[in-house]
């Protein structure tokens, strides 16, 4: 189990993550807009199982590979470092996008599109890939689980995140409009947290 210094450290880190715009937050945003708060919440939950997903994807295969494999955790560390990179430079280019509008949708078909929007992004998976082993030792017990509960705790700072997107959406999508300057440097800062955990990932050799 990770210390609670690491599991707090890591919540905060998935906090700022998960505020960051991207496809996820505006698409609960839109849809709360258009559908409501109930809407939006099954969307919100929608996107967290499609994340239980990915966590059981990545801890069914990180144990196997640190345990026996430390080539394979090398050329994953720096495929990692390098998809970080990637995502900070797309950070950086990332336009200030207008908001629009979606159709109402029955609640059952808004968590069923929420589940298939996320699980059907591999790079979902690849981030957690990157991320992930990085607030994991062998020192803190069984790697797996610590996977699987860091994988916890990132959907529980989605869930609250994107629960207060859903509650909020009307007054955060006039904000959003209203004052493009505070997404510009929200993308800004989110590169900053990209490129610092990439050149941790590809200089740590452990």
């Amino acid at each position: 189990m990770p210390p609670p210094d690491i599991l707090l450290s890591f919540f905060g880190l998935a906090v700022l993550l998960s505020l960051t715009p991207g496809p996820d937050n505006l698409f609960v945003l839109a849809q709360s807009m258009s559908s409501g708060p109930r809407g939006g919440l099954c969307v919100v939950a929608g996107l967290c199982i499609g994340l239980v997903g990915h966590t059981v994807a990545v801890a069914a295969g990180l144990a196997t590979l640190l345990a026996g494999a430390p080539a394979a955790y090398t050329a994953l560390r720096l495929f990692g470092a390098a998809y970080l990179i990637y995502l900070a430079w797309g950070a950086l280019r990332a336009p200030t996008m207008p908001l629009s509008g979606a159709s109402t949708l029955k609640q059952t078909a808004l968590l069923r599109r929420g589940i298939l929007m996320n699980l059907s992004n591999p790079k979902v998976t690849l981030f957690f890939l990157a991320l992930l082993p990085q607030f994991t030792s062998p020192l803190h017990g069984s790697v797996t689980l610590q996977t699987l509960t860091l994988g916890l705790v990132f959907i529980l700072a989605t869930l609250f995140v994107f629960g207060a997107i859903a509650a909020l959406a009307g007054y955060i999508g006039d904000h959003l409009r209203r004052r493009p300057s505070v997404q510009h440097w929200l993308n800004r800062l989110t590169a900053t947290v990209f490129c610092s955990l990439a050149l941790r990932l590809a200089l740590d050799p452990s």
